[in-house]
């Protein structure tokens, strides 16, 4: 339960924890179980995803959608780090990557906290499309709160020194850190699995996120109006 506790008191006590990030305390212990706890709920709620479908391919988004983050994670954690570097942070890596993991781990927590309401949904109301906007919504807002916590910790850790430019380098970093993470999610899907169509691990890359959520957008509202 260890890996729970942690993310409880983020979400609790932020300040001290982000005091204990700068001063460096115990950084590889709080990481790891950050790491753990993400994982494990991110898993629980790609099964939650996937279970509109089949088994299998809850079994399968289990699996994608902590690796979806952690990838994302791993291809944005050098452009925040050395921009920050070049711009006189003295955070060093170990720090900034535990800092990027408490807005995952916070998002983790908050998106498993929405997987009782997704499942509502899912058994009151089994429509695709809907379900699939659902869980994207979902998502997205989860991403963005998760992403506020590593906005706060970048303030605290720095004290408010020279956050101008910071503050400038994080929000490109947000905006790029989104933009990989769709394109992530787009390249790993599916995630929830088409209705009629056969379980695949992965499909062809081809379109494009953005439009494949507009036409769902749109496929709904058809339905709605029929």
């Amino acid at each position: 339960m260890e890996p729970f506790y942690v993310i409880e008191r983020i979400l609790r006590n932020r300040g001290g924890f982000f005091d204990e990030i700068r001063e460096g305390d115990e950084l590889g212990r709080k990481t790891r179980n950050m790491l753990i706890g993400a994982v494990l709920f991110f898993a629980i709620y790609g099964a939650v995803l996937g279970i509109s479908n089949s088994v299998v391919q809850a079994l399968s988004s289990a699996i994608k959608l902590p690796i979806l983050y952690l990838i994302t994670l791993a291809i944005c954690l050098p452009t925040l780090y050395f921009f920050n570097l070049l711009f006189g942070s003295r955070l060093t890596l170990a720090q900034t990557f535990a800092l990027i993991m408490t807005a995952i781990a916070v998002t983790a927590v908050l998106t498993l906290s929405f997987a009782p309401i997704a499942l509502f949904f899912w058994l009151t109301a089994p429509s695709y499309q809907f379900y699939k906007l659902l869980n994207v919504g979902i998502l997205t807002i989860t991403g963005v709160a998760g992403l506020s916590f590593l906005w706060q910790g970048m303030r605290h850790v720095h004290e408010g020194k020279g956050m101008g430019v910071r503050n400038f380098i994080l929000w490109i970093w947000i905006f790029v850190y989104g933009f990989v993470g769709t394109q992530m999610a787009w390249t790993l899907r599916p995630f929830f699995g088409a209705p009629g169509l056969p379980f695949q691990i992965f499909r062809d890359l081809g379109g494009n996120f953005y439009v494949n959520i507009l036409r769902s957008m749109v496929d709904l509202l058809i339905s709605i109006v029929g």
